[in-house]
């Protein structure tokens, strides 16, 4: 679970002048519309911008270049913060940067400082900016209470494309101070939306990879505060030290309540692996600490988003929608469509992780494949059922308990109202007898001692679902699978498509699990 860090303050005031400005005029064209620009690290701040007389320095460009201008970056390494404070716009077009053609563009941090909260590439108050295909790479401090991002936007803004470009060895690796845990954050993509009533809006996150990164209590790829409509699709993350995705609300980004949640959002067809806490200093002094509280995808407070068709496997826990903050909820998230498979503590986790917590209220979790996650054998089973749930609906997932412990459902608290659990299929190796459940704090052993004591489960299975291979991570379904058309065709939440992208609905019947 991620912790509150270090607040966003203001920072980055690099205003473009109107000297800046005027130094654009020995570019041809400077102010046509759909203009293109060549940056190279054998150019010149002093020549025209072309292609045969590139400038030299990215933040030249930004300085410059009007809306609905490309500026193309040759291959080589830009050891140089880029800030961003002018705007594209929906009539000229947006201002567009990306690596030339096959080439490698790196903007590099390496020896660069960190100042309070900064991006290697740093966005604040802007519209219409595209930043393709760049690799990201090496920002990286000791020091504490400061926080390098890769890619950070933050204030109020629109229209802002991130597609393409790898992240990666953005750190903090300062030492924890005594008891004080906290203050050696650092993330590779960051949304931060920290004005109200104006939003961070329409922002487009795709198709980037994000490894290697040391984060300490915070996240690879976040979305946090007023952040209203965005995706976030196809992209690759792994290999770091705390969470992969996280939508965040209440943690105090935006100066208003009222807007403090991440909303109205899709994290769609992304994968995530290798997402653990254990090892990481923040979570503990003592090495193993043993943590495995990072989710592969999270939700700590957002609303109104969808999360679908992604593969969550080898983190600490597969998908989690929670929230951390005693009295809020995360709420109306969908959960659907998704491959879960071999995390450490749990497949999908819900609820607040303790009684001093917040809620899930309104979400559903439904044609998910969950498949032997609990890989620690601490019980955490399949799904972990926290503190304070209320009107969620279960339905239509796969649920194959791990050898060991043959959990399947997890609850140890009370605070359980409304939820709905049916038309699932389970399955545990040690049998219909020997499977686990425990609801409301009252541990069920065998299918019908469970559905008798709790009421959950009319309709579900409990047989083999009869995978391709789920030895290769092909959960795709045997053609004699007692899944195929045995679903729920509750249109209301099961979506359109399946983990593939093919229709949900065919026949008028609808599988169990992820595969249609």
């Amino acid at each position: 679970m991620n912790q509150s860090p270090a607040a966003v303050t203001a920072s980055n005031a690099r205003a473009s002048s109107a000297s800046a400005v005027a130094s654009s005029a020995a570019a041809p064209s400077a102010a046509a519309v759909g203009a293109v620009y060549y940056v190279a690290t054998n150019g010149s701040d002093s020549n025209a911008g072309t292609m045969d007389a590139p400038w030299k320095t990215l933040q030249h460009a930004a300085d410059v270049v009007p809306p609905g201008s490309t500026v193309y970056a040759r291959g080589g390494v830009y050891n140089e913060k880029l800030k961003f404070t002018r705007s594209g716009s929906a009539s000229k077009g947006p201002i567009v940067f990306s690596s030339y053609e096959k080439e490698n563009a790196i903007i590099d941090g390496s020896g660069l400082s960190v100042n309070e909260v900064e991006g290697l590439i740093d966005l604040s108050d802007v519209n219409y900016i595209s930043i393709n295909g760049f690799e990201i790479r090496n920002y990286m401090t000791s020091t504490r209470d400061v926080m390098p991002v890769g890619i950070y936007v933050h204030g109020s803004g629109s229209f802002i494309h991130l597609s393409g470009n790898k992240v990666h060895d953005i750190k903090n690796t300062a030492t924890p101070a005594g008891e004080d845990l906290l203050g050696r954050d650092a993330h590779g993509i960051a949304v931060y939306g920290t004005k109200a009533p104006e939003s961070i809006h329409d922002i487009t996150i795709d198709g980037n990879e994000l490894y290697n990164l040391v984060l300490g209590t915070s996240e690879s790829l976040v979305l946090n505060g007023n952040v209203d409509t965005f995706t976030v699709t196809n992209n690759l993350i792994h290999d770091s030290d705390n969470i992969g995705i996280d939508l965040i609300g209440f943690e105090g980004k935006a100066p208003d309540t009222a807007y403090d949640q991440v909303r109205n959002g899709l994290v769609k067809g992304n994968r995530v692996y290798n997402i653990t806490s254990n090892n990481n200093p923040s979570y503990g002094k003592k090495l193993p600490n043993n943590s495995h509280s990072a989710g592969g995808i999270y939700v700590d407070g957002g609303k109104d988003s969808i999360i679908e068709q992604n593969y969550s496997y080898g983190n600490d826990i597969g998908i989690e929608i929670a929230s951390e903050h005693a009295g809020k909820s995360t709420s109306n998230i969908r959960v659907r469509s998704n491959v879960i498979y071999s995390n450490r503590l749990t497949g999908i986790a819900m609820g607040g992780y303790d009684t001093e917590r917040g809620s899930t209220i309104n979400c559903t979790i439904v044609n998910n494949t969950v498949y032997k996650n609990d890989t620690i054998d601490e019980g955490g089973g399949q799904l972990y059922v926290q503190y304070g749930t209320k009107n969620n609906v279960i339905k239509n997932n796969i649920v194959v308990a791990n050898n060991s412990t043959n959990v399947l459902i997890y609850n140890g608290y009370t605070q359980n109202a409304g939820n709905v659990v049916d038309y699932n299929l389970y399955y545990a190796p040690g049998g219909i007898d020997e499977a686990n459940w425990t609801w409301k704090n009252k541990e069920y052993a065998g299918f019908s001692v469970y559905k008798s004591g709790t009421g959950n489960d009319a309709h579900s299975l409990f047989i083999d679902p009869k995978f391709m291979d789920p030895s290769k991570g092909d959960f795709h379904l045997q053609p004699t699978s007692p899944a195929i058309d045995a679903g729920s065709t509750d249109t209301a939440i099961i979506g359109q498509v399946d983990i593939d992208g093919e229709p949900r609905v065919q026949d008028a019947a609808v599988n169990i699990g992820a595969d249609e």
